[in-house]
């Protein structure tokens, strides 16, 4: 949960009057997860947010599982997803369970002529790619190569790309996107031990009050369907909010790494956690100090969740060779780790220059038929 923060104007006490220069009321709005019992924030809209003129058919979303053989080691190849003009188009769901989805996604074009809204996931927007802006109703946040932008759930904005060329792995979480607990004070401060601080969080701004009345599409995802709706008032229409409920970004190059004496195990480079599943970053570091070190890692068993690697940039330490934008998945219940001689080479070396995303579930996820389209084929059989 990202700190207290505010734009625009507000009243002095919520929940009390708070008026328009025509006397009117501004429309306020209590923008809340899991009820009314955790973060929140408090909107001030210029117009009403509920002026539905018209909901036209959802369009079905559910990805089509491939189904088999779900334990096997697999990587694919998530820059060859074919890149696609319309920004929600171009999400190719590659792995999903009950708790997440995982998509690529390499958008073309602007959104220009619609909006969008997740109605029951956050998005952990991981920029590979490109740069831009992420308009929001709560204001706009500029993007750009390696940065984690958070959206969470119905929170409304348009995606501003810089170019044509842009490549996003996203991941849709069904519960919050949090800090993990390990590195939070009991009031919810980043504490000293913690790889990131509040003054690496990037905040919206630049909060602009859009009064505009005509027909404005917002496109909201429910539970793998997407339902058109068309709104009277355009939805940027806030004069100023305040909360901690509120999109806003992190750069993995902002991470600062965890080291030892000897190798420290995967939970020093989480990043994020959600219900069920937590987010790494891999960054550059010094390797481990001890006069007899082997800086990559033991082979491990995943016995209660599943690994997902994706690789941003530099040569990984513990694999051969692997491709930007390579993504591999080590399943529970058999072990991994580094491949034939990886170990031995790594003896020595001072530090390393990977970068890479890793997200480990604790319920199984289930590829996708448009993921086997990407797949490297027997990369089981990496390790003989």
């Amino acid at each position: 949960m990202p700190h207290y923060h505010k734009l625009g104007s507000i009243p002095p006490k919520r929940h009390t009057q708070f008026r328009r220069p025509d006397g009117e009321l501004y429309k306020e709005e209590l923008f809340s997860t899991e009820g009314f019992s955790n973060s929140y924030s408090l909107l001030y809209h210029h117009n009403p947010p509920t002026a539905i003129l018209k909901v036209d058919k959802p369009i079905d979303l559910k990805p089509e599982l491939a189904g088999e053989m779900e334990m096997l080691h697999r990587s694919f190849q998530n820059f060859n997803v074919q890149p696609a003009d319309d920004y929600l188009e171009s999400r190719v769901i590659l792995l999903t369970n009950s708790d997440l989805q995982i998509c690529m996604s390499r958008p073309r074009k602007s959104m220009t002529d619609y909006f969008y809204k997740n109605g029951d996931s956050d998005e952990v927007i991981f920029v590979h790619e490109g740069s831009g802006t992420c308009r929001t109703n709560y204001g706009e946040l500029k993007f750009q190569y390696g940065d984690y932008l958070i959206v969470p759930r119905g929170v409304i904005y348009q995606m501003e790309f810089d170019t044509e060329d842009n490549k996003l792995m996203i991941t849709e979480s069904h519960s919050p996107v949090l800090y993990p607990r390990n590195y939070l004070s009991k009031g919810g401060q980043l504490l000293e031990h913690s790889p990131y601080c509040e003054r690496d969080i990037k905040q919206p701004e630049n909060l602009q009050t859009i009064i505009e009345e005509g027909e404005f599409l917002i496109k909201t995802k429910k539970e793998d369907k997407l339902y058109p709706y068309t709104y009277k008032y355009h939805p940027f229409c806030l004069i100023g909010w305040d909360g901690t409920h509120y999109p806003f970004i992190f750069s993995i190059h902002d991470f600062e790494p965890i080291t030892g004496r000897i190798h420290m195990p995967p939970p020093i480079h989480q990043t994020f956690e959600g219900n069920n599943f937590v987010i790494c970053s891999f960054v550059p570091r010094l390797f481990d100090y001890h006069p007899l070190s082997i800086p990559a890692p033991y082979w491990h068993s995943n016995i209660d969740s599943d690994e997902v690697m994706y690789y941003v940039d530099g040569q990984f330490m513990s694999k051969g060779h692997v491709e930007k934008g390579q993504m591999s998945l080590h399943p529970g219940g058999i072990p991994h780790g580094p491949t034939p001689g990886a170990a031995e080479k790594s003896i020595g070396k001072k530090e390393t220059g990977e970068l890479a995303v890793m997200i480990d579930t604790f319920k199984p996820l289930r590829v996708t038929k448009a993921a086997l389209e990407l797949e490297i084929k027997d990369y089981h059989l990496h390790w003989l």
